[in-house]
């Protein structure tokens, strides 16, 4: 079952188009060459055909034709082994010497087969023939070697063929067997999420191929999903436990309002803490959706360039007055030189920074000293809201930007705790990174946007 999977499977069948196409270039690449050596090998015998013919026709003299007989008789007994064949005939046709008979033979190269009893029948030569003072002479070299070796590239090619055939086949299936596991991790990743496993991740290889860094894209997906998850089940515990009470405080007072309008009474007040305990609920949930749609990115479509400390300064105008009527100061510290220039929406930067200045006015005492500051470093720039009040525990500050979460400290105070939560959804569509430290005394509230062009 898993070799049929194997050999259904795309890096399988990828491995065997592959082998296949080197295959074939390899037999392609070695039909040239080998058409390449035939031709070359002959060249060289036709050379040394014509240059052994030009060598023996040299000895005939002006009506000297003992001396080209005699040559012709002299190479004949040196060719022992019938390697090389010369035959000389006269005008007439009469054999003159020569070591076989040369009849009707074409001027210039041919191929011949023997029928001497000295040759056998399929010995095959290839010869020139041309006049030399009347007579016909004829030169031939046996192709015994020239075929024997074309015969042993031939055979060491196809042996060849048939081993690189073998080795990119089982290469290929071997790394198709690797890749298939690889993939087959993917796979039983992915069934586990689906089973509701969300903490099932890819395995990685390590050598950062492509695979390793789709896993690894997949796998930060998963660490969002995984996280959003617990986001949700983290509301829903919160929705659950901190919208209990005004949903009870409301039940109580319709149920007093209802039993005040059996008895005639006026219901006017019960009916207005009513209507406030509805918006106060209704605000909530209104908090969620925005949030909800800020992650979704539904508001990058209104990003513009914009310099981020006319809006602090716009924060600082509006709630001064109140921080003042509060017991509390709340003043500005804008970058001066070249200004905080940013790409975002005005709207939800706003939204952030009242939030953050709201958060810092509702939760420290009289006589905090607040400032909204902007700075440059390292081409970002970083808004701080800073504080003197109590500040937050460390091991609190990345809590509070749960949605719905409140510190036991500040339940007490006004407010559904998700205004921390709506600030972190705004700095993630912004690409911004928020963090709180500690300002010694009181907080400090750095959010880190990317500076504009």
């Amino acid at each position: 079952m898993p070799n049929s999977r194997l050999f259904r499977s795309t890096p399988f069948r990828l491995a065997l188009t592959f082998a296949f196409l080197f295959v074939l270039a390899f037999i392609v690449s070695g039909g040239i060459v080998y058409r390449l050596m035939s031709l070359d090998l002959a060249d060289r015998l036709d050379e040394s055909i014509r240059e052994t013919y030009s060598v023996v026709a040299a000895t005939y003299g002006a009506n000297d034709l003992d001396d080209l007989i005699g040559t012709v008789d002299s190479h004949s007994k040196i060719s022992t082994k019938k390697e090389q064949l010369y035959s000389l005939t006269g005008s007439n046709g009469k054999h003159l010497a020569g070591n076989f008979v040369a009849t009707a033979l074409p001027e210039g190269f041919s191929i011949v087969s023997t029928q001497t009893p000295e040759v056998t029948s399929d010995a095959r030569y290839r010869a020139y023939s041309g006049s030399v003072g009347g007579n016909n002479l004829t030169i031939a070299f046996s192709l015994s070697e020239t075929e024997e070796l074309e015969t042993i590239v031939l055979m060491s090619f196809g042996w060849g063929t048939l081993i690189v055939t073998g080795l990119a086949v089982i290469g290929g299936a071997l790394l198709a067997s690797r890749v298939q596991r690889r993939l087959d991790g993917i796979a039983a990743t992915m069934v586990d999420v689906s089973h509701g496993r969300l903490s099932a991740r890819i395995p990685l290889s390590g050598n950062g191929d492509d695979i390793d860094m789709v896993s690894g894209q997949v796998n930060a997906a998963l660490d969002r999903l995984s996280a959003l998850v617990d986001g949700m089940k983290q509301v829903s515990a919160n929705i659950a436990h901190d919208l209990k009470t005004p949903l009870n405080r409301l039940q109580m007072i319709l149920g007093t309002a209802i039993a005040k309008a059996e008895l005639g009474q006026t219901v006017t007040e019960e009916l207005a803490e009513a209507r406030a305990e509805g918006l106060e609920i209704n605000e909530t949930f209104d908090a969620l959706l925005r949030i909800a749609q800020i992650e979704a990115g539904a508001r990058k479509a209104r990003f513009s360039d914009l310099d981020l400390n006319s809006v602090v300064d716009a924060i600082v105008e509006v709630y001064a007055d109140v921080a003042e009527d509060d017991g509390k100061s709340l003043s500005a510290a804008p970058l001066q030189v070249g200004g905080a220039p940013i790409h975002g929406d005005r709207e939800l930067l706003t939204q952030m920074f009242a939030n953050l200045a709201e958060n810092a006015l509702r939760h420290c005492p009289e006589g905090t000293l607040i400032r909204l500051s902007t700075a440059r470093r390292s081409g970002r720039i970083l808004a701080t809201v800073r504080d003197t009040g109590p500040g937050i525990p460390a091991e609190e500050r990345e809590k509070v930007f749960q949605r719905l979460y409140r510190l036991d400290t500040s339940r007490s105070t006004p407010g559904s705790g998700l205004g921390l939560s709506l600030v972190r959804a705004i700095a993630d569509l912004h690409g911004a990174t928020i963090a709180l430290e500690d300002s010694g005394p009181g907080l400090a509230v750095i959010v880190s946007f990317p500076a504009a062009d």
